[in-house]
């Protein structure tokens, strides 16, 4: 029998008080689609959607697609804002019931003024209109946070795997197939959580965490599993239920899901130490890169990712550079459109004393002074995403000023592979030292070309020193601001 299938994206990953908003505007800047009229450069949190679309066509089913949006993220999104876009979705779904399911693409981390969690808050409002019996399944970045009104009102989520996001389409399959297999009566999925008592980030490219993602692909299908998750929680969140948790979705078998999340969480507990990201300071960075006869070094700029919601126009790394007299180096790259736009006036080959980054606060550093050359001027760069995705970088100029290119772009966007440089217009494999701003997800792709990759301490918005955080609202006891978070139950309400 045919289906009808409501499909819709929505998300950001906010960063409570990273200083600048989120409006639209910023979701027009990174990605939004109405009507299923993708771009041929599709953004990752549109992927699922076209997938999603393929599968049903190919089963015959019919596909109502809503509103695609996804914004670089950044600060709180404005109320006005999500409850725009959040309506949207909305009012599309009312227009085509009756649906047999709906499939969300999001994020899980999305907050705005007056929301502590926008995604609960959407699938709240698409309960009431689909009713309590129509399946609602999701497809959750890993940095999601989980409240129990979200949870309590979805059939069934997958969260990505991987730290880099590089299995966002293989997820989207298995969202997929839970959701077809509820509408064929095959499975009845139950939902099963535990609330891992910790705040952290952990990469999934080295050991401990690969072993344990290894875990988690090995019991899916054993017994009556058929998904299990591991939501990191997104720690620059001041709300309640920021934080880990284990998920296992089982077909008709609560209580053995609930064993199986638990006896998970109490092993990830265990390896709270070792999952620790390693970070190097500044100074210690620069003399590694010293010694290093061959390049390129890959200093990742952490606490400035546009991707956890920094500004990205920081300047301490490209200080330090300076003052140490280390050249051949490439910045990739510095937000900065007021510089972009003087870059463009001037033109091809023009000498201009500019003022580059550190405009967006404090935690930017000090704006670097420069005589600088413009090399080359670009209308909206276009570079490279992860997996097969797009990102636009906006007008973006190339500039050289004391032995350090830099790319400077209008749009926000994180550094997660080499063609932020080559497209514009910068030989990466030829310099000493190559600064990418990003928490992460560039690793994949920068330890490919790179044996000397640093996560580099700095100043910066997004501190990766869980305790130095702002997280007065967070549900406590929780590691690592508390040594033993099971000592006692008190605030844990989430």
């Amino acid at each position: 029998m045919s289906k009808h299938l409501f499909t819709a994206c929505l998300g950001t990953e906010t960063h409570t008080w990273a200083p600048l908003p989120t409006d639209i505007p910023a979701f027009e800047a990174t990605y939004l689609v109405r009507d299923g009229e993708h771009p041929e450069a599709v953004n990752m949190f549109g992927v699922p959607l076209q997938i999603w679309k393929r599968r049903a066509e190919a089963k015959g089913w019919r596909v109502s697609e809503g509103l695609c949006a996804f914004a670089t993220p950044s600060g709180l999104t404005n109320k006005a804002t999500h409850e725009a876009l959040r309506d949207e979705i909305l009012d599309k779904l009312g227009a085509a019931m009756p649906v047999d399911g709906v499939m969300l693409s999001l994020h899980g981390a999305m907050v705005a003024h007056g929301y502590d969690d926008c995604e609960e808050d959407l699938v709240l409002g698409i309960r009431s209109i689909v009713g309590p019996n129509v399946p609602i399944t999701c497809e959750l970045d890993l940095h999601c946070h989980l409240s129990r009104a979200f949870v309590e009102n979805v059939t069934a989520f997958v969260i990505y795997k991987e730290y880099p996001h590089i299995d966002f389409a293989d997820r989207a399959e298995e969202v997929w197939a839970l959701m077809e297999g509820v509408l064929e009566n095959r499975i009845n999925p139950q939902i099963s959580i535990h609330d891992c008592r910790m705040i952290g980030l952990y990469h999934t490219t080295r050991e401990p965490m690969q072993g344990f993602v290894q875990r988690m692909r090995d019991l899916e299908g054993t017994g009556t599993v058929l998904s299990v998750s591991l939501g990191h929680g997104f720690p620059w969140a001041n709300i309640p239920h920021v934080g880990t948790r284990t998920v296992v979705i089982t077909d008709d078998n609560r209580k053995a899901g609930d064993e199986l999340a638990k006896q998970l969480g109490n092993e990830l507990w265990e390896l709270r130490d070792e999952i620790t990201p390693p970070f190097i300071e500044l100074d210690d960075a620069i003399d590694r890169a010293l010694k290093v006869d061959s390049g390129p070094v890959v200093f990742a700029d952490i606490a400035d990712n546009p991707g956890g919601g920094g500004a990205g126009d920081s300047t301490f790394i490209a200080h330090a550079l300076l003052a140490r007299g280390v050249e051949n180096c490439a910045v990739g790259g510095i937000w900065d459109p007021a510089a972009v736009a003087i870059c463009q006036s001037a033109g091809i080959g023009a000498t201009l004393d500019l003022r580059l980054g550190g405009k967006a606060g404090p935690w930017s550093g000090p704006p670097l002074d420069m005589k600088a050359t413009v090399r080359a001027v670009y209308d909206n760069l276009m570079i490279q995403g992860l997996g097969n995705s797009k990102r636009r970088l906006g007008d973006t100029v190339m500039i050289t000023a004391n032995g350090i290119e830099y790319v400077v772009h209008t749009n926000r966007s994180q550094n997660v592979h080499p063609s932020t440089f080559t497209e514009a217009g910068i030989d990466f494999m030829a310099k000493k030292v190559l600064v990418v701003k990003s928490m992460q997800h560039f690793y994949s792709n920068y330890a490919a070309i790179s044996d000397h990759v640093y996560y580099v301490s700095t100043p910066g918005v997004v501190d990766h020193e869980i305790t130095r955080l702002p997280l007065e609202r967070a549900a406590r006891p929780a590691w690592p601001m508390d040594d033993d978070p099971w000592s006692t139950d008190a605030n844990r309400a989430w």
